[in-house]
C-alpha cells in the first residue's frame, strides 16, 4: 500500500490521479484530510493503521516569493516538523522506500544551470534560502535515515511546476500562475496595463505538472539511488518572454509594465534533467506551449472557484488559444 501524504495539494492530487490510472493502491492523506503530519502521533496512528510499504511526499509548506520572504519561521517550523515526523514513523512501521520531492530552490544562487554534482556547491538566493535548505534538510534526514536505519530513498529535484490545478495568486504561485490569473483579469476588465512582478530577466523552467508527477511515481519501482535525481527539461525562458507567450495566447491588448521595486528572486533556474530521465526512463509529455493552452483552458473553465467567478460571467471565451468576447461565434472544442 502506497501513502501519498500532501494529497490534496498541487503534486499530490496529480500524483493521486496517475496512481489511480495504473490501478496501484494508495491511500490519500493531508491536513485537509484529517492528519496534520506536523502531529507525530496523528502520524504514526496513520502509519500503524494502514501498514503502508511505500511513501510518496507531497506534503510541504510553500508558497511564491512574497509568501517566501514574509513567512519564513512557518517555513522552517512547519517543513522540518513534516520531515521528521515522516520519516520517524517509516522507521517505526518498517517502510522502506520513500519517494521525495526536492525544489530547485535547493541549488546554489550562483548556478546557471543544475547540475546534480554542483547541489553543495554554494549558498542558496535569500528569497528562497529557508524552503531550499528544509529541501536539502529533508535529502539530508532520508540519507540518515538509509544509513542508520536501512530507508530506501528516492530524492527528486523537479523544475517548477505549473498546470491545471495551479495556485493562481500572487503569493502561493509561481510567476507563471500569478501572470495568468492577472493576464486574464486585465483582459476581462479592459485594463490598459499589467503590472508584473520584478525585473522580468529571471530565466525560469517549467515543468508541466503531470511529467513531475510521472516522476515521482516512477520513483516508487526505480533501484536504490543515494544522490539527488533532477528531472527537467533543461531549457529556460525569461519571464519577460513567458509574460509575452501568455498575453499573446490570452489575447490581451494592453501594455506590461514590470515593476523593478519587487524582488526578483535568483536570476536562473534550469535543471540538467539528463541523468534523472535516464534513471526513471522518463520523458516530459508536454511542451511549454501545449502546457501553457491546457493550463489557461482549465483557469478559464474553473476560474469562478478562484478568483474571477463562474466562466460563465466573465463574458469571454477561448480559441485557438485566444480569448474572446462572448459575442463572437466558434466551434472550437475548448468552449465552455
Amino acid at each position: 500500500m502506497i501513502l501519498v501524504t500532501g494529497a490534496t495539494g498541487f503534486l499530490g492530487k496529480r500524483v493521486t490521479r496517475l496512481l489511480s490510472l495504473s490501478g496501484k493502491s494508495f491511500i490519500k492523506s493531508s491536513l485537509s484530510l484529517g492528519v496534520d503530519f506536523r502531529d507525530y502521533q496523528q502520524t504514526i496512528d496513520l502509519f500503524k493503521k494502514h501498514k503502508f510499504t511505500k511513501v510518496i511526499n507531497c506534503a510541504a509548506y510553500v508558497g511564491g516569493i512574497q509568501f517566501g520572504l514574509t513567512r519564513q519561521a512557518d517555513i522552517f517550523h512547519n517543513n522540518l516538523l513534516m520531515t521528521l515526523n515522516i520519516l520517524k514513523a517509516m522507521k517505526e512501521t518498517k517502510v522502506r522506500r520513500l519517494v521525495n520531492p526536492i525544489s530547485n530552490c535547493a541549488y546554489p544562487a550562483n548556478a546557471t544551470y543544475f547540475k546534480e554534482k554542483n547541489f553543495w556547491d554554494g549558498a542558496l538566493h535569500e528569497s528562497v534560502m529557508v524552503y531550499g535548505m528544509c529541501r536539502k534538510v529533508s535529502w539530508m534526514g532520508s540519507y540518515a535515515y538509509q544509513r542508520q536505519h536501512g530507508l530506501d530513498s528516492i530524492n527528486i529535484v523537479l523544475s517548477n511546476m505549473y498546470g491545471p490545478g495551479d495556485h493562481f495568486d500572487e503569493e502561493k504561485s509561481h510567476a507563471l500562475g500569478a501572470i495568468i490569473m492577472k493576464m486574464v483579469d486585465a483582459k476581462v476588465n479592459n485594463r490598459p496595463t499589467l503590472s508584473i512582478w520584478g525585473s522580468g530577466d529571471p530565466v525560469r523552467e517549467w515543468l508541466y505538472i503531470d511529467d513531475g508527477a510521472e516522476a515521482m511515481i516512477r520513483g516508487l519501482e526505480m533501484k536504490p539511488f543515494t544522490d539527488i535525481i533532477n528531472i527537467g527539461l533543461g531549457t529556460g525562458i525569461t519571464i519577460s518572454d513567458l509574460a509575452k507567450k501568455i498575453k499573446e495566447m490570452v489575447g490581451y491588448n494592453g501594455n506590461l509594465i514590470f515593476d523593478r521595486s519587487k524582488p526578483d528572486g535568483a536570476p536562473f533556474k534550469i535543471v540538467d534533467g539528463s541523468k534523472g530521465a535516464k534513471l526513471l526512463g522518463w520523458k516530459p509529455s508536454e511542451s511549454l506551449d501545449t502546457g501553457l493552452k491546457k493550463t489557461i483552458d482549465w483557469y478559464l473553465k474553473n476560474g469562478k472557484d478562484l478568483l474571477l467567478g463562474t466562466h460563465e460571467n466573465t463574458g469571454i471565451l477561448i480559441s485557438d488559444n485566444k480569448i474572446l468576447d462572448k459575442s463572437f461565434k466558434t466551434n472550437s472544442a475548448n468552449s465552455p
